[in-house]
């Protein structure tokens, strides 16, 4: 065999390198597209992909031309480039490489979207713990979408496959242009006047023109107003629109947004299937363990010899009997012995040595009291001081000038200090 005529990876690489690199169509290239892969790189090099609806294409482009672009690219932005296309050798895959870049007027747009984004969030719009469950079996499905195209085929198709027995409501609506904001909304609105168990909202694919009406602020409270679970399919998996974060759950393709409303026939077979199993294997262990506890019953002695039972309680009964005669009897002894007690007693006998005592010992109380008694002193002569109705012990306890009371027997008397002599020392002040 001959291997001249064979060439390596790298010949070829290199050969359709240096056709791309001396074809004059290639050398001067004006796409326009979307941004998507953004990639800064500290060297200042931009690595990323312009795509449209059908297909993409790597691009790069060197820090001397980035320095001279007038606005800030962001992923998902429209912008307009001029460049050449060769081959990377390293990966053998073609690239433009992207001396002019600008904005395609559709980048405002994409600032737009963020800012709606953001203050939406804000407000909670998007937080999970407002998402409603989707249900596992819905009887009905309503569907916002345009009423001819793929999304509503592809919907219709894939419930019909799946979940045959399921019923569905569509609300045709506006997906593209100017008063398509308004329409959804208001399909929304309109489907929660129906007994729907879920709603699908969406489209096909499209330009970022194309799905924005899925990005205006009155479809997305409109979602978020809703009662019923709300599914987004917008465009395709690589798309992303505020009603897929407000939404109770996000689909990436209409399709797929089918697949999840509703179960499909076959997985439920096969859980029904499942669930008879176990609920035979819990039956029949629930009536093997109740034969086992009848016949440990029925084989029990009591059940067998039901009077034993019956003979034991009453020997307890008996017994029972027994002692509270015992008890009774006690208690009775013990009253009449007490009773006997206090009819032999003395004080029984003798009530009125009772008062006699009692008399006697009142008296002498009264006399100890009238001994102690402070106002007995003033029948012998003795009086009383006092300054604001106490008794002056201390003579600190008075000053010149002070007014005291005197109390004799039978008077009181009012007097104001003039003087006061110590007996102690023979001191007058």
């Amino acid at each position: 065999m001959n291997d001249d005529k064979y060439l390596s990876v790298g010949a070829l690489t290199k050969y359709l390198k240096y056709k791309f690199d001396t074809d004059e169509h290639l050398r001067n290239v004006f796409l326009k597209g979307e941004i998507s892969n953004l990639k800064k790189h500290t060297t200042g090099h931009y690595y990323f992909s312009i795509k449209d609806e059908n297909s993409k294409i790597n691009a790069i482009m060197f820090s001397r031309n980035t320095k001279q672009l007038n606005f800030n690219p962001e992923d998902g932005m429209k912008v307009r480039i001029k460049g050449r296309i060769s081959i990377y050798e390293n990966t053998g895959s073609y690239q433009i490489y992207v001396e002019e870049m600008e904005e395609d007027g559709l980048g405002n747009l994409y600032i737009l979207f963020e800012k709606l984004k953001k203050d939406l969030e804000k407000e909670g719009l998007f937080d999970p713990k407002n998402k409603k469950p989707i249900p596992k079996i819905p009887e009905k499905v309503g569907i916002v979408t345009a009423p001819t195209g793929a999304a509503i085929k592809d919907i219709l198709s894939t419930i019909k496959r799946r979940f045959p027995i399921c019923k569905t409501i569509l609300f045709p609506a506006l997906v593209q242009g100017e008063n398509a904001k308004e329409d959804i909304a208001n399909k929304i609105k309109l489907a929660n006047n129906y007994d729907i168990d879920v709603l699908i909202i969406g489209r096909g694919g499209g330009s970022i023109e194309d799905l924005w009406p899925f990005n205006e602020e009155c479809v997305a409270r409109a979602i978020y107003e809703s009662k019923i679970p709300i599914i987004s399919a917008v465009g395709h998996e690589i798309d992303y629109t505020i009603a897929d974060f407000v939404a109770d759950l996000r689909a990436p393709t209409p399709t797929g947004a089918a697949e999840i409303a509703v179960p499909s026939m076959y997985d439920l077979e096969k859980l029904l299937g499942q669930y008879q199993i176990r609920a035979s294997e819990a039956i029949t262990k629930k009536i093997n363990y109740s034969k086992l506890q009848l016949e440990s019953i029925t084989g029990s002695f009591v059940i067998k010899n039901p009077m034993v039972m019956f003979e034991n309680k009453r020997q307890y009964l008996d017994s029972l009997i027994e002692k509270i005669n015992r008890d009774i009897y006690y208690l009775l002894d013990n009253k009449k012995q007490y009773f006997k007690n206090i009819q032999k007693s003395y004080l029984f006998k003798n009530p009125k040595m009772i008062y006699e005592n009692q008399k006697e010992k009142l008296k002498n109380d009264i006399i100890k009291l009238d001994l102690v008694n402070p106002l007995n002193i003033l029948k012998r002569g003795y009086s009383l001081t006092y300054k604001e109705e106490k008794v002056i012990t201390n003579i600190k306890n008075i000053k010149i000038g002070d007014t005291i009371s005197i109390r004799l027997e039978k008077a009181k008397l009012e007097a104001k200090i003039t003087s006061i002599k110590e007996e102690k020392h023979g001191k007058e002040r």
